[in-house]
């Protein structure tokens, strides 16, 4: 499949330069670079998003808080600091993520990409139930490699699940890739100096950030 026409833009850091935090408006507002975190309803968060045990939108098993991952098991991306690894778990809570020190880690739900085994990928994007995958949406995503690098990802183009995934896989500089979907359409946001990425423009209740930006 041709991605040529999917466009990317790409935040490349180190895990420990990341906060994952509320947010509660459009990321052109807010003070940090940084890209949109998970699914969520009005100002409920329905991915996971937690920092060191703490989710980032209110109080552990709270609803809306960003200790589940709602509704379904889903793909996790969690650096373990401690024995400084990534994974991505398949899991519905906090307390089900596998973590060597739960003071030193963060886990940010989506959904799995796979990125190596085109084999799962699809039917694990079912089973996930990752939202419009076969329709052009803006997408956005998180992935890492095997030397411990890690990518904030969004693309202004209007693509397929397949498209973008691809395009990931083309267009990333590293081996070993792995990942997770973000949430995606008017919520797919960048905000940095170099490029703003704006979505519709909407508020979104989560955000990936770079930590010690402005």
């Amino acid at each position: 499949m041709s991605t040529d026409n999917v466009q990317l833009y790409m935040m490349s850091l180190s895990p420990e330069d990341i906060k994952l935090r509320a947010a509660g408006v459009p990321l052109r507002q807010v003070n940090a670079y940084g890209i949109n975190g998970g699914f969520f309803y009005q100002d409920a968060l329905l991915s996971m998003a937690i920092m060191n045990d703490t989710p980032v939108n209110g109080a552990q098993k709270g609803y809306g808080s960003g200790w589940f991952n709602a509704k379904y098991a889903r793909g996790t991306l969690v650096w373990d600091s401690a024995s400084r690894s990534f994974s991505v778990q398949v899991v519905s809570s906090g307390e089900e993520l596998k973590i060597t020190d739960r003071q030193h880690y963060f886990a940010q739900g989506g959904i799995s990409m796979n990125l190596g085994h085109e084999d799962l990928w699809e039917a694990a994007v079912a089973e996930e139930h990752l939202p419009y995958a076969d329709e052009k949406r803006l997408r956005s995503g998180m992935v890492y490699d095997n030397t411990g690098k890690l990518w904030l990802i969004v693309t202004p183009t209007l693509s397929t699940a397949a498209e973008f995934r691809s395009a990931i896989l083309q267009t990333v500089p590293a081996k070993g890739l792995e990942g997770i979907f973000l949430d995606g359409d008017g919520s797919s946001q960048m905000n940095a100096k170099e490029i703003i990425v704006p979505g519709d423009s909407r508020s979104v209740v989560q955000m990936i950030a770079v930590d010690g930006t402005k």
